[in-house]
């Protein structure tokens, strides 16, 4: 068992990496449509799975989000939102959004949605600012209706404590203030599991935070075989450089 510490970029690019990897996304890839809804997490998604068939011209992260958290105090930059991800058969349709394109999704078809939190069952929530539930309400219809399958991007740094659904009705009970949240009906798929799937060693969270760029950061215990330990060691030196998430 060795252990590592990612910090909150990351494991960002960590689940872009084993999202571009994911059976399911290589699946669509080929045979049906892909929906990435703009999202930080999910922006480095984009860059790998676009990079991946070699169309990742043209992408930016920058402005690839719709709301954003930050500190109390600071002010994101507004920027234009290009759209979200939408690859159909392989080919990205660009300026594309998932309201562009929910309609005509089906059984088969994969939509990537990030999140706010997720609980120890592995449900998750995305805050919602939009008087009329924002992008997730786009694609709810999709994902019940015709059994689009969702799957949620989501940084361990975002689990919290309580369940997802008594949290949902406490922030959006009549007479509370601050953003609402909506329960996800889809799988979260987090570092640990980006780590499984790229090297087949088993990751544990452990402990958390640090300073001088270590807070939020995520200690991970790795269980493997030799030769697994020695790939986690060299996909943790390939991501070892990513700067601060900056969207």
């Amino acid at each position: 068992m060795r252990q590592i510490c990612i910090t909150t970029s990351m494991g960002k690019r960590l689940i872009g990496k084993g999202m571009a990897a994911h059976p399911a996304i290589q699946d669509v890839l080929n045979t049906g449509t892909l929906v990435i809804i703009a999202g930080t997490t999910n922006g480095y998604v984009a860059e790998e799975v676009l990079a991946s068939l070699e169309q990742a011209d043209g992408f930016s992260r920058m402005g690839f989000r719709r709301g954003v958290v930050v500190p109390p105090g600071f002010a994101a930059p507004t920027l234009d939102l290009p759209g979200d991800v939408v690859i159909v058969k392989g080919q990205w349709r660009r300026g594309l959004t998932v309201d562009d394109i929910a309609g005509s999704l089906r059984e088969g078809d994969v939509v990537l949605k990030g999140a706010n939190a997720f609980d120890q069952w592995g449900h998750a929530g995305v805050l919602i600012g939009h008087p009329r539930g924002g992008t997730i309400l786009a694609a709810l219809p999709a994902v019940i209706g015709s059994r689009v399958r969702l799957i949620v991007p989501v940084g361990v740094e975002k689990r919290i404590f309580d369940d997802i659904e008594s949290v949902a009705q406490r922030l959006n009970a009549p007479g509370a203030s601050g953003p609402r949240l909506c329960p996800l009906p889809g799988s979260i798929f987090t570092e640990l599991d980006a780590i499984e799937l790229l090297t087949g060693a088993q990751a544990s969270l452990v402990a958390a935070g640090g300073i001088y760029g270590a807070e939020g950061a995520a200690w991970l215990s790795i269980t493997g075989t030799d030769e697994q330990q020695e790939a986690v060691a060299a996909l943790i030196d390939a991501v070892a450089g990513e700067p601060p998430c900056e969207a």
